[in-house]
């Protein structure tokens, strides 16, 4: 398992389902028993389906709702759980994973769009509500280059490569990198949307 190879021996595993609070609460009350405080929450728990933006009937109101449920909602429920081991010494930062989506409209339907845009506004507002003790950050991926992303047609790959300015995709290294800058060297900025997307957004 990933917890052996770590290194050291205080990693732990825990099952949770960001759509139940209860099972939230048992995260916070594991978390609270092994340590002693929080440093750092990435709320990466995401869901989506492809559908094209213009076929509205496909995009149905259960998808919809879930998409918003987990996206959203739940990394809200993520931050309310474990506020107060994320508020222990100095306070803690939470990074909610977004995506240029929130930005361009573009992604693999219009709910996902939303969503990520609804978490982008979820981290200034929290940025705002939680500090000073607690930081929000959102990180806002491109295409990153997983092999999800390498099934998909040559034309399809080289076409989002045309739109990008640095001529490459991002690597899932680049993405944790820039959850480590906010954490280690950011430490003046709350608020804020990272891009990690080698410059899409630029046009």
């Amino acid at each position: 398992s990933l917890v052996e190879e770590l290194p050291g021996d205080t990693h732990i595993t825990q099952q949770v389902s960001i759509e139940n609070g209860d099972s939230l609460l048992r995260l916070a009350e594991v978390v609270a028993e092994r340590f002693q405080g929080l440093d750092l929450l990435v709320n990466n728990a995401a869901t989506s389906r492809f559908i094209p933006h213009d076929n509205l009937d496909a995009l149905d109101d259960a998808l919809f709702d879930r998409i918003l449920k987990i996206n959203v909602r739940g990394a809200f429920a993520c931050v309310r759980a474990l506020k107060s081991m994320l508020e222990v010494g100095e306070g803690g930062l939470v990074v909610n994973m977004s995506s240029i989506a929130a930005s361009n409209g573009m992604g693999s339907n219009v709910a996902y769009c939303a969503s990520k845009s609804g978490l982008d506004s979820l981290t200034r507002s929290l940025g705002r509500a939680l500090a000073p003790k607690i930081r929000v950050v959102s990180v806002a991926p491109g295409v990153v280059e997983t092999p999800w992303i390498r099934g998909f047609d040559q034309e399809w790959q080289d076409r989002q490569m045309q739109r990008t300015p640095l001529q490459k995709f991002a690597r899932p290294e680049d993405i944790a990198d820039a959850v480590i800058a906010v954490a280690a060297n950011l430490r003046a900025t709350t608020g804020s949307i990272i891009n990690v997307d080698g410059g899409r957004l630029l046009g």
